[in-house]
């Protein structure tokens, strides 16, 4: 018997042959998980996640904004980590693409964290990725991100999560960071955590990826790859090279160009970012069964 992975792996290669995109779930409207059925969600802010050194060797405290589906009683939600861009040198949890995603998948249902991390990185990581201070960098953020989804299955009952329902993602650095740890569930880091596994049901990228789609294996977490052709900041081969040695692994997928877009081009395809991510995970997590979800999700489409 071919296995469900296998059949989600043949039907996003055809997606990304026809130049399609991830369709949409079935089921009637309004449905969790796949529509907005909440209408704001709340906040809880600097929650301590973890600690790391930082190059000097001095302690970091690592720390996470949750939000929730206001006025949700359903106590075994999806949930998704998400991690800020900045060149692994600066951003935050509380810019702009990171809050706008945490406030819409909220409002879908999920159990959203928004994490700060290590930003290790020296200046000339733009000019020159491939050195090893930024290679160091971006191990240590994937460390970091990976005790964030510790720390969500550790404090699940908390927070009303479904520990068998985890993904990640990010854009820019963020996402670069979001694919190792798609990529190297096998390598958990010590910041924080410790005992839960690391391995996400998904990751989503935004102007990341890795270079030569290094660390592929075929036990990897299915992806989902955003890329302009025009990015200047991270090539678009990272992406290309990671959906490549993802269709040679048989791992799920999704790769999807944008002809002429430069680095996190969030204005201009903020709908389609967010909407495919949406359809992705709700794939990938199998939100049709989820706690919460009426009988009538899993109906096939006609």
């Amino acid at each position: 018997m071919v296995s469900r992975a296998r059949i989600l792996a043949a039907l996003l290669v055809v997606i990304v042959l026809a130049g399609c995109q991830v369709p949409r779930p079935p089921g009637p409207e309004p449905l969790r998980y796949r529509d907005t059925v909440f209408s704001a969600a709340t906040v809880t802010s600097n929650l301590v996640y973890g600690s790391a050194p930082d190059g000097a060797g001095n302690p970091v405290t690592l720390t996470l904004d949750v939000y929730r589906p206001a006025g949700d009683s359903q106590t075994k939600r999806p949930a998704l980590v998400w991690v800020h861009g900045g060149s692994f040198r600066s951003g935050s949890k509380t810019d702009f693409v990171p809050t706008d995603v945490a406030n819409t998948f909220a409002r879908l249902g999920y159990v959203v964290v928004s994490i700060n991390y290590r930003l290790l990185a020296p200046n000339t990581c733009i000019a020159n990725p491939g050195q090893a201070a930024c290679i160091t960098a971006a191990i240590e953020a994937q460390h970091d991100a990976q005790a964030a989804v510790r720390w969500l299955r550790a404090n699940a009952g908390t927070y009303g999560v479904d520990p068998t329902r985890v993904a990640i993602g990010g854009e820019s650095a963020g996402g670069i960071t979001a694919t190792l740890v798609g990529l190297r569930r096998d390598d958990p880091g010590t910041s924080g955590n410790p005992g839960p596994s690391s391995t996400v049901g998904g990751f989503v990228s935004v102007s990341g990826g890795v270079p030569s789609g290094a660390f592929v294996d075929s036990g990897d977490s299915p992806g989902l790859l955003f890329h302009g052709t025009a990015d200047r900041t991270v090539s678009p081969s990272w992406s290309r090279d990671t959906a490549d040695a993802l269709l040679r692994a048989h791992v799920p997928f999704s790769y999807q160009v944008q002809e002429g877009a430069g680095h996190v081009p969030w204005g201009q395809y903020r709908t389609l970012y967010l909407t495919q991510s949406n359809y992705f995970l709700y794939q990938q997590l199998d939100l049709a069964h989820a706690a919460g979800q009426p009988q009538s999700a899993t109906a096939r489409r006609r």
